[in-house]
């Protein structure tokens, strides 16, 4: 009998298991592929790795701006593959280190619930006191005429495929403008293909601030990507994808697409209807310390469908863990940062105009040109970056933070932080921000 039992061991599951094994509880980790899921093995570190390939060749090409030369530069995208699959098997390691330095049981296997905390592996079926879905989430794949023959023949790729293509297509198509479709478009492009982005919606970056998301998207068109906004996939032809613009209908070639439309949450097939756990449109429903309908059970990260980022599952984990260890603890989701890695970053967290104005809040907005950071000046030679902040007019706190330009993704925790702790305009102006830095643009813009 475990005290625990976590199903899956992405963010979610591996951090519930160290935090509770830690905690002197008992604890049984199930993982069916391979420890770290979906973000460490096919989705935030290595499409990171990748990005960082990119940026690395970027500045090798534009060298000369800043009074360095390099001549010859290339990128070797099966170098690149290398190295992603050698960071990718140091942090699995990793954490598999962690789990035994907690004295956490791992079983490689695919979990199945069998009973009330009952979970069965093939034939052996173990019981705990408590149980953790953590079963993440999955590509969302839709039934687009030619799709699946074109993903049997290996044209059509999602996230996990990609990451592991050795060459470089000479076009490629992506099927969705959000983060991740956005993220391999910007790594292919710099690499040397000729890409497009097909989108439904009449921006990029779904919820993304649409200042910052414009921005986003010149930057885009100016390296030559081009996307297809406000249009529909109809079709996936061999090598062509045929799609839908304002009522008329038009294809492009593709070597290889992308297919990123989304992601939706691994729940059928784990025997949640053994047990009756209430599920709402394929998501666990779980409340704010992580419980679903069920005593005993629990759910944590991309299953429950409410923020699929691998931060939030590391804080839902730990709610989850801390109840079980009757620690009173609840999950806030008004301060989670959103970032977005490409080239250049953009940084997000709390609201933005468009869901401040829609909820009807009063709202002040501030907004200012990254040009006003000397240490942004002094990295780039010229850049269209701006730091924007959504401020409750009556109760002078910060709402939200959105920014677009370098290490945006280091900076928006800070962001969190103010949102998270309430601060007052004033509070943030007695703050002392090191200089030179990109930081330093919160202050400047508060103090506007």
């Amino acid at each position: 009998m475990y005290d625990l039992i976590v199903l899956g061991g992405g963010p979610a599951g591996y951090l519930a298991a160290e935090r509770a094994g830690h905690a002197g509880l008992k604890v049984l980790l199930i993982e069916k592929r391979a420890l770290g899921g979906v973000c460490l093995n096919e989705g935030c570190i290595p499409s990171k790795a990748f990005l960082n390939s990119a940026k690395v060749f970027d500045y090798a090409k534009h060298s000369e701006q800043y009074g360095v030369s390099v001549t010859g530069a290339s990128i070797d995208h099966s170098a690149v593959v290398a190295r992603k699959n050698k960071v990718v098997k140091t942090l699995v390691s990793g954490i598999a280190a962690l789990m035994k330095a907690n004295k956490v049981t791992v079983v490689s296997g695919e979990g199945k619930i069998v009973g009330k905390n009952k979970v069965a592996v093939g034939d052996t079926v173990y019981e705990g006191k408590n149980l953790l879905v953590c079963t993440g989430s999955e590509a969302v794949v839709p039934g687009i005429p030619g799709l699946k023959e074109a993903m049997e023949a290996g044209t059509v790729l999602t996230n996990r495929e990609i990451l592991d293509i050795t060459q470089i297509p000479n076009e490629l198509v992506v099927i969705g403008g959000g983060v991740i479709g956005l993220e391999m478009a910007s790594y292919f492009n710099s690499a040397g293909s000729r890409v497009t982005v097909i989108e439904m919606l009449p921006n990029i970056a779904g919820a993304t601030d649409r200042e910052i998301s414009d921005i986003l998207l010149k930057n885009y068109q100016a390296k030559g990507v081009d996307f297809k906004l406000n249009s529909k996939v109809l079709a996936v032809k061999n090598d062509t994808v045929v799609y839908e613009h304002e009522g008329k209908t038009y294809s492009v070639h593709a070597d290889k697409v992308l297919l990123s439309i989304g992601r939706r949450p691994v729940t059928q097939g784990i025997g949640l209807e053994s047990i009756g756990v209430y599920c709402e449109r394929g998501a666990i429903v779980t409340d704010a310390a992580g419980q679903t309908n069920v005593a005993g059970m629990y759910a944590a990260g991309d299953v429950n469908g409410k923020s699929m980022l691998a931060h939030t599952a590391y804080r839902e984990a730990e709610v989850a863990v801390n109840n079980i260890l009757g620690k009173k603890d609840i999950m806030r989701y008004n301060a989670i940062p959103a970032v977005v890695y490409t080239n250049p970053e953009v940084g997000a967290v709390g609201e933005t105009e468009q869901s401040a104005r829609e909820k009807g809040l009063d709202i002040e907005v501030l907004t200012k040109s990254m040009m006003y950071s000397g240490r942004y000046v002094a990295e780039n030679m010229s850049g269209d970056g701006i730091c924007k902040i959504i401020l409750d007019k009556k109760r002078r706190t910060v709402l939200g933070v959105h920014m677009i330009g370098s290490y945006a993704s280091e900076i928006i925790y800070g962001a969190a932080l103010m949102i998270e702790t309430q601060m007052r305009v004033d509070d943030i102006k007695e703050l002392v921000f090191p200089h030179p830095t990109v930081c330093e643009m919160i202050r400047e813009t508060i103090f506007d």
